[in-house]
């Protein structure tokens, strides 16, 4: 479909997957995802830009559909006509038409079977199902309960998320019936992304209890690294504060862990499979590592 070497998309993490990271992994044989979110229209488009300078191979952009600039960062990804769009965090009925009649690939990222279902009547190419395991915004099925139902419920293209950093992960989404895997956790922990040292370290030191998540009773569950933000966010919860005073507690948290390092008062976004990631290495040693390791597992020639 997109002509990538392998199987294997970059998550669109906002304030992370942009130009060094997704150049770095359409270059790996994958395929970047440029994310939109947090970016102004004009920003977008130097970002497309900069991605375009370092790597002639395709990639494509996320939209952040609750973002009040989505309506303008599908223009620019429809005029720059970007290899594909996947989306999140809203219905993105209205943008599949001038998306797809610029030629381009829309898989939405969706948290439950009846959400798959409805992205493909509506006309999405290709559905990239993400377990709660995932960071950052995320739902209530786990991958290894959620991609197989989502496979068996739609003819189009699956892609797994959520959970997955090695050949292990990959193979078993294989074998769960997916196409392909997404993945951010393992690609923020690498040394092309736009992170501070800080925010790597800590994912590299979590182990398999250090995420938690919170939001969940406002209708937003976020999973981040357990620290004394996400801590007190979740003694908000519990004592039933009020959504204005939680927001204001966590507004500017990404950006602080992101461009600060901030390990205190940062949103430091990251999956449970962070539990699994013991190095920060360059995209293309994760790469070829993790394909390396999926073909001996399976034992079979899988078409890449």
């Amino acid at each position: 479909m997109f002509g990538i070497r392998y199987p294997v998309f970059l998550g669109g993490m906002a304030h992370v997957s942009r130009a060094p990271l997704v150049a770095a992994v359409s270059e790996a044989g994958g395929l970047g995802i440029l994310a939109s979110g947090g970016l102004r229209p004009e920003e977008l488009e130097r970002e497309i830009a900069e991605v375009r300078r370092r790597t002639n191979r395709p990639f494509g952009v996320n939209l952040m559909l609750m973002d009040p600039s989505a309506p303008d960062h599908a223009a620019v990804a429809a005029r720059a006509r970007v290899a594909a769009v996947t989306t999140g965090a809203g219905n993105p009925g209205k943008y599949m038409d001038p998306l797809k009649g610029a030629g381009i690939k829309v898989f939405p990222v969706i948290p439950a079977v009846a959400l798959a279902v409805r992205m493909e009547k509506l006309g999405a190419d290709g559905i990239i199902a993400e377990g709660m395991e995932a960071g950052g915004h995320i739902g209530t099925v786990t991958t290894m309960a959620l991609v197989p139902q989502v496979v068996d419920a739609v003819r189009i293209p699956v892609v797994a998320a959520g959970g997955i950093a090695d050949g292990r992960g990959m193979a078993a989404a294989l074998a769960l019936g997916a196409e392909g895997v997404q993945m951010g956790t393992r690609f923020l922990a690498s040394e092309e992304a736009p992170v501070h040292p800080s925010y790597k370290q800590a994912v590299v030191k979590a182990g398999d209890r250090d995420t938690i998540v919170t939001g969940q009773t406002l209708g937003r569950p976020v999973r981040c690294l357990l620290n004394k933000l996400t801590k007190t966010l979740a003694q908000y919860e519990q004592e039933g504060r009020s959504p204005d005073e939680f927001e204001a507690l966590a507004v500017g948290g990404l950006r602080r862990a992101v461009y600060d390092g901030d390990l205190d008062t940062g949103s430091l976004m990251a999956g449970q499979i962070a539990g699994l990631i013991r190095e920060v290495l360059p995209v293309r040693e994760i790469m070829e590592r993790m394909v390396a390791e999926c073909r001996t597992l399976l034992g079979r020639d899988l078409g890449f």
